[in-house]
C-alpha cells in the first residue's frame, strides 16, 4: 500500500511539473505573438501608424500623443480640374512626393457646391482613395468670391453634419469649414460663423481635428490668436504666396505661436498670390524651413496642369499617367522640398 502512495505522489508531481511547464511556454508563445504584432506596427507618417489625430497645445498629434507634421497637395477646384484628382495621381503624389494628405478644394461659388451639388460625389470618391491609400483628406469648404462664411452657413452646416456621420468612424478625414475670408471679413464675423457650425459637428464626433480660416485670405492668424475658439481639437489656417508674402507675415505667425496658436497651412503657393507671376524658390525654401522648425503641416497649391505657375504640372498632362518629367517649374520646386524634408 505504501509503494501505491509513493508511486501516487510521484506521478502527481511529474503531471503537475508537466502542466506548469506547458503553461510557462503557453505564456511565452503568448508574448512572443504581442511581440511580433508590435514589431509588424511600423512607425510611418501615415495614417495606418498615427491614427486619428488631435490638437496638443499648439502641435498636431498622433493617437500616441506624437508630434505630427502633414505635408501634401490640394486639388484645384473640383470642379474645374476634378480628372487630375484619382487613384493614379495620388499615388503618384505618395509615392514620388512624399505626401501624407490631400486637401479636396470644393469651391462653394463658381460652379462649386452651392451651384452644382453633385461635386459632393467627388468628394466622397475622393476620400475613399485617400482611405485606400492610407493618406489623411482635408474636405474643404472653398469660400472665395463669396467672401464672408456667414453668406452659405445653413448649407455648410447640412454639408458638414452629413459629412461627419458618413466619416465618423474614419480616422483619416480632417474638415475645413471656411478656406479663405475676405473682403470685410473680420475674425468676429468668423467665429460667429465658427460657433454655429462646429457645434453641429460635436454632436456628432467630439473629437475631429477642424481648421477653421482666418480674416484677409487666411492671412491675420493674430487676431484668431488673441480671441481662440472655445473647442478642442481646432486649427487655424495660414495661407501664403511665397512672392507675395515675405517676413511681415511671419511676424504674425510669431505672435500667434507665442500665443500658442495651432497653425495649420492648408494652402500655400511658389508663385505670387494670384498664382502667376514665376516662381520664387528661395523665399519658398525659407517660408518650408520656417514651418518645419515651428513643426507646422503645410500643403501646395495645386493639382492640375492649368496655364499658370502654380500649377503642379505642365499643360497637356496625362491625368492618369504623370512622371517627374511631367512637372511645371513650380512642381520641381515641391518635389524637392517634400522629398528632402520627410
Amino acid at each position: 500500500m505504501k509503494k501505491i502512495r509513493v508511486l501516487l505522489i510521484i506521478f502527481l508531481l511529474f503531471v503537475s511539473g508537466c502542466s506548469n511547464k506547458i503553461e510557462n511556454t503557453s505564456i511565452k508563445e503568448e508574448k512572443k505573438v504581442i511581440q511580433n504584432k508590435e514589431e509588424k506596427q511600423e512607425k510611418n507618417n501615415y495614417v495606418s501608424y498615427n491614427g486619428k489625430l488631435k490638437v496638443d497645445g499648439k502641435y498636431l498629434v498622433n493617437k500616441y500623443n506624437e508630434k505630427i507634421q502633414l505635408k501634401g497637395i490640394s486639388s484645384h477646384g473640383m470642379q474645374w480640374y476634378s480628372n487630375f484628382v484619382n487613384e493614379d495621381s495620388l499615388k503618384y503624389l505618395k509615392e514620388n512626393l512624399n505626401i501624407n494628405v490631400f486637401r479636396i478644394a470644393m469651391y462653394t461659388k463658381e460652379g462649386g457646391y452651392i451651384d452644382d451639388n453633385s461635386i459632393k460625389d467627388k468628394v466622397i470618391n475622393t476620400v475613399e482613395i485617400a482611405k485606400k491609400l492610407d493618406l489623411y483628406v482635408i474636405i474643404d469648404w472653398h469660400i472665395l468670391s463669396d467672401n464672408n462664411p456667414n453668406t452659405y452657413k445653413d448649407e455648410a452646416i447640412k454639408f458638414f453634419k452629413e459629412m461627419t456621420t458618413k466619416y465618423k468612424d474614419y480616422d483619416n478625414v480632417i474638415f475645413e469649414i471656411c478656406n479663405e475670408p475676405n473682403g470685410n471679413t473680420s475674425w468676429e464675423d468668423i467665429k460667429k460663423y465658427a460657433n454655429e457650425v462646429i457645434p453641429e459637428i460635436r454632436k456628432i464626433d467630439k473629437t475631429r481635428v477642424i481648421l477653421v480660416g482666418t480674416p484677409n485670405w487666411s492671412q491675420y492668424v493674430d487676431k484668431a490668436a488673441d480671441s481662440k475658439l472655445d473647442f478642442d481639437n481646432i486649427m487655424y489656417t495660414l495661407h501664403f504666396y511665397s512672392g507675395t508674402h515675405k517676413e511681415w507675415l511671419k511676424e504674425k505667425v510669431d505672435y500667434a505661436l507665442k500665443k500658442d496658436l495651432p497653425i495649420f497651412v492648408s494652402e500655400f503657393g511658389t508663385t505670387n498670390a494670384d498664382g502667376n507671376g514665376g516662381v520664387y524658390k528661395e523665399d519658398t525654401i525659407k517660408w518650408i524651413d520656417y514651418l518645419n522648425k515651428n513643426n507646422i503641416s503645410y500643403i501646395n497649391w495645386s493639382l492640375c496642369d492649368k496655364n499658370e505657375s502654380s500649377a503642379l504640372f505642365k499643360v497637356g498632362t496625362s491625368t492618369t499617367k504623370m512622371t517627374d518629367n511631367d512637372l511645371s517649374e513650380s512642381g520641381k520646386i515641391i518635389k524637392e522640398i517634400m522629398t528632402n524634408n520627410n
